[in-house]
């Protein structure tokens, strides 16, 4: 015979301890912000893009909820430490990361990692994009893209890239170009943008797809031309300068990305409310400003929104490892 747990309880108050002692979390899912400091996590060191975006945003987002927002840097294996850290962490709302292309839709296709990005960590909204700048020294011969891909089809292989390392974003826009326009040049992997910088601005690398706040203040001193912009539209900053895509190859549209999510097994009424403040600052005038000041884009969105972004840049992504066998070696 089966019997009804809350049944056998005559008494209702019973009746409701049995409730919460079935699933205790949604009793308090509804509390928010925690009654706690809150983390918002960086997998990279200070100083950089990400950590400029996530505390411009967590002083304003501390304004807002009037609570404490605290950045915390956990840099290492390319921002892969912090998101598994964060992805069986606390779910109570007190955790929150900004995280990057890289370990949500690059390192999958590349590595075998210990958190699954689509299972284990649920998307909350867009954060900020930026576009990177394919520069070239002034010096050199290549005076805009269609030099670039001349050259590059003259010459196979001669005409090298810079990038941040493997399966970086300025290694795979570099890969990118070469399956679009069926051309092949050559990509020499760094440490890190400036040693990358310092051997295009000297001459030794050809070209380099740089982000816009590293080669902005060359452009302007005229030790860099900007050839292209790999996003979709041009820079206000840099009206004349063309985008990849309209310089003949309309599907290159790629930008770097950050974007907030969350441990998969917090509560969805909590990551609601995340998606509903994030989303506040980062259509706030003040803040778009600030950011923008530093080359960021805010990109705020839904939830939804976030899921099919990072699975269509997963999809991009893999192709291009998967066809031109791209390793970490």
């Amino acid at each position: 015979m089966k019997i009804n747990f809350l049944s056998s309880f005559s008494n209702p108050i019973l009746a409701i301890l049995a409730v919460f002692m079935a699933n205790p979390i949604h009793i308090f899912a509804q509390e928010f912000p925690p009654k706690k400091p809150i983390t918002m996590y960086v997998g990279f060191a200070a100083g950089g893009g990400t950590d400029t975006a996530a505390r411009i945003i967590a002083k304003k987002l501390s304004e807002n909820i009037g609570q404490s927002v605290i950045v915390e840097n956990r840099a290492g294996a390319g921002g892969n430490i912090v998101h598994a850290t964060v992805a069986f962490g606390p779910i109570d709302g007190s955790v929150i990361l900004l995280g990057s292309i890289g370990p949500l839709s690059i390192a999958p296709h590349l590595m075998k990692l210990n958190y699954d990005p689509v299972k284990d960590l649920a998307p909350v909204t867009m954060g900020v994009a930026f576009p990177n700048i394919l520069v070239v020294p002034s010096e050199s011969s290549i005076k805009n893209l269609k030099d670039f891909i001349d050259q590059s089809k003259r010459d196979p292989g001669k005409i090298t890239f810079a990038s941040t390392g493997n399966g970086s974003a300025s290694h795979l826009q570099g890969e990118l170009l070469n399956v679009l326009a069926n051309i092949d040049t050559t990509h020499i992997p760094y440490k890190g943008g400036s040693p990358a910088l310092i051997d295009v601005l000297g001459g030794r690398v050809n070209c380099y797809y740089s982000t816009i706040s590293s080669a902005m203040p060359h452009i302007k001193s005229g030790k860099l031309r900007a050839l292209a912009v790999t996003s979709s539209k041009r820079l206000d900053a840099l009206p004349n300068v063309p985008t990849i895509a309209e310089s003949g190859y309309p599907s290159f549209d790629s930008s770097n990305w950050y974007a907030f999510v969350a441990s998969s097994k917090t509560p969805d009424v909590i990551l609601e409310r995340w998606n509903k403040e994030l989303v506040k600052v980062l259509t706030d005038k003040d803040i778009s400003r600030d950011l923008f000041e530093h080359g960021l884009f805010p990109m705020p969105g839904t939830r939804d929104d976030l899921k099919k972004y990072i699975a269509k840049e997963s999809q991009v992504w893999s192709k291009i490892i998967k066809d031109k066998q791209i390793s970490l070696d």
